[in-house]
């Protein structure tokens, strides 16, 4: 496997042997000081150029940087300018997600505040602050927020108990891992602002919420994930309830909003209520 000293060389030396190329720079994990580095940690390369699209029709300067498992293409857009990135996993192991944007949309694309510039051609980057993730801390949720947040769960827990009791494995499975997980993480991710002050990025999905939650409420938040059977998914409905209540009670104290209690109460009555229902059961 390449070294980072290496793959910034390849990059380096292809952005200076072409005249489209006019800035590089570097932002994400590789540049947040708070993430610890290991082989995984992907190259998050933009190159400020002349004509992106070039690099969209000719893609013969792949080969540079590698022999492909596998990428990945994407566009974005904004008004009139559109940049093409590439998500490369090389056969060593390297992975580099290369954005090829217009250098006349310089100053936006440098709204980052995980950015180390690489290469400056043109001298047109001026200073920047040493590279922070505070442009990516979890924000105070808004009343409207933190509401439609806890609505949704207890609402789509119905959604769950229905799937299951009609033996709609893929549904309640959908349902519960998808959007019913989602409301439970969001909260957490509200959780872990509150006990640092709203100044901590606790990961994408919350994939560093191991890090940031208390020991209790982390095994409480293990106990959501489900197996594949009906009873084991009831299990961790309930379970993922019950931690929504702990989070959503302590998050509408300290935020002056109102946990829905009686939803919660009314819902979670209903919930065991679903699970003793017969199967062949003609009214409610």
């Amino acid at each position: 496997m390449r070294n980072e000293k290496q793959v910034l060389d390849t990059v380096l030396d292809f952005a200076r042997s072409d005249a489209r190329v006019r800035a590089v720079w570097m932002n994400g994990s590789r540049v947040n000081p708070n993430v610890s580095q290991d082989i995984f940690c992907d190259y998050d390369i933009v190159f400020a150029v002349t004509d992106p699209r070039d690099f969209l029709v000719d893609q013969s300067w792949i080969a540079r940087f590698g022999e492909l498992i596998i990428m990945q293409q994407n566009d974005w857009s904004e008004g009139d300018a559109t940049g093409y990135i590439f998500l490369m996993l090389f056969s060593d192991g390297i992975r580099i997600d290369l954005s090829f944007d217009p250098v006349d949309y310089l100053d936006a694309l440098l709204d980052d505040s995980l950015t180390v510039v690489l290469l400056d051609k043109d001298k047109r980057i001026g200073p920047l602050p040493p590279p922070a993730d505070t442009g990516y801390h979890t924000q105070k949720p808004s009343r409207e927020e933190f509401d439609d947040v806890t609505n949704e769960f207890w609402w789509c827990a119905t959604n769950v108990a229905k799937g299951i009791w009609r033996d709609e494995f893929c549904y309640a499975k959908y349902m519960y891992q998808v959007i019913v997980k989602g409301c439970v993480i969001k909260l957490l991710t509200w959780y872990i602002g509150l006990q640092h002050d709203w100044a901590v990025n606790s990961g994408l999905y919350g994939k560093w919420f191991k890090a940031y939650l208390p020991p209790a409420l982390w095994a409480a938040f293990e106990r959501t994930y489900a197996g594949v059977d009906y009873d084991a998914l009831w299990e961790a409905l309930f379970e993922a309830g019950a931690l929504v209540r702990e989070v959503g009670l302590a998050l509408a104290d300290a935020l002056g909003y109102d946990y829905p209690i009686e939803d919660d109460e009314r819902v979670s009555a209903y919930l065991r209520k679903v699970r003793e229902l017969p199967k062949d059961a003609e009214t409610f």
